[in-house]
């Protein structure tokens, strides 16, 4: 972890050691029973206490350290929400079916709010109270999506710089299946519908 980050690790339904491992190296190890990704971010998010919160998957695709470039621009007022945009490292990093999709759903998500991104990837900063009054709801694989509709909708200033992107330890329920990437499409698909039925009615 880079020097001043506390790491907050979310034990989300584990059947491996990992969460004690994380205890002794001196992470905070957080137990959130109910399953999902939105599930085990939010809890992580409640539990932190710093003013700034970032995200980050723990399967060594992505270097704690690159969050420092993205925490930085939080800390300079020049964005209210930075996001990660994955730079694969190698052709193995990212499957061609999760890219397609990310690539699909940022065409989606540019179209709805004018925000200019190219990947909804899990690295991110923010500032923790502001994290917290975007009210998000959804506790499964949309969770990102509405971090980025919320924020949009509440004027945010949301940028993307490159974060770099290696072959993760482990499968992947999520990215590594397509049946996993399907499932979070159409988790995402439907805050989309949710967020443009909203706009046509109010």
């Amino acid at each position: 972890m880079p020097e001043g980050y506390r790491a907050i690790v979310v034990d989300n339904g584990s059947t491996d050691n990992s969460a004690s491992v994380a205890r002794s190296l001196g992470a905070l190890v957080i137990s959130e029973p109910t399953r999902g990704f939105g599930s085990a971010a939010h809890a992580g998010l409640t539990a932190a206490t710093a003013p700034i919160v970032a995200f980050c998957d723990a399967d060594a695709s992505m270097d704690p350290r690159d969050l420092v470039p993205l925490v930085d621009a939080v800390v300079s007022g020049s964005a209210d929400l930075v996001l990660g945009r994955r730079r694969p490292t190698t052709s193995s990093a990212w499957p061609a079916h999760a890219r397609f999709a990310n690539r699909v759903l940022a065409g989606l998500i540019r179209r709805s709010t004018g925000v200019r991104l190219h990947d909804l990837g899990p690295m991110r900063a923010g500032r923790r109270e502001a994290l917290q009054e975007l009210g998000m709801l959804d506790r499964r694989s949309g969770y990102p999506l509405e971090m980025v509709l919320r924020g949009s909708a509440a004027g945010w200033r949301i940028v993307e710089l490159d974060a770099p992107y290696a072959p993760r330890v482990g499968r992947s329920k999520v990215t590594g299946t397509v049946r996993g990437s399907i499932t979070a499409v159409r988790d995402m698909l439907r805050l989309l519908s949710q967020t443009r039925r909203m706009v046509a009615t109010s």
